[in-house]
């Protein structure tokens, strides 16, 4: 069932229709704890059509860092139902680095719960943001780079056999 709505849901934002809308999205929903990642699509956009490089980075920066808010939110609000019994070792650690944990956000299985648990410890929310977006923000810039740096004709040739 869920697989189905995935399906239907990335139908519905075909990038070539869409473009940064889907970007946003993808983005968007990649950033909470469902499992996704936005980077084929950020990818996708900017090969497309190269002209719209910074705009969709900053597109998929803005959604990705919405999506970690949602995960700081839904952190802070299980904690106001939620007594904490007793807090892990990696709980202290995001106490002690604070808001600057939150520029590992962008790591893939870790990044969506650390942005949870800085709601949940109450980190302070507009540095935790801020931090959030830095990472995200980079993250975008080396993955496409590094994506660019492959030859086309490897992108042909993956095409060919996925399609």
């Amino acid at each position: 069932m869920v697989e189905r709505a995935v399906i239907w849901l990335l139908g519905v934002l075909a990038l070539p229709k869409v473009g940064l809308t889907s970007v946003f999205l993808i983005s968007f929903i990649s950033a909470t704890l469902v499992p996704m990642g936005s980077e084929p699509a950020v990818f996708a956009v900017i090969k497309a059509n190269p002209a719209l490089y910074w705009a969709v980075i900053l597109v998929a920066t803005v959604g990705n860092t919405l999506g970690g808010v949602v995960d700081y939110w839904m952190g802070y609000g299980a904690k106001q139902v939620f007594a904490a019994e007793q807090e892990a070792a990696w709980f202290r650690w995001l106490r002690r680095f604070g808001a600057k944990t939150m520029l590992l956000a962008w790591m893939p299985g870790i990044g969506d719960p650390i942005c949870t648990l800085a709601g949940w410890l109450k980190l302070p929310f507009w540095p935790s943001v801020m931090y959030m977006a830095i990472g995200k923000f980079l993250r975008y810039i080396v993955m496409t780079y590094l994506l660019l740096a492959v030859p086309d004709g490897f992108w042909h040739r993956v095409g060919q056999m996925l399609g």
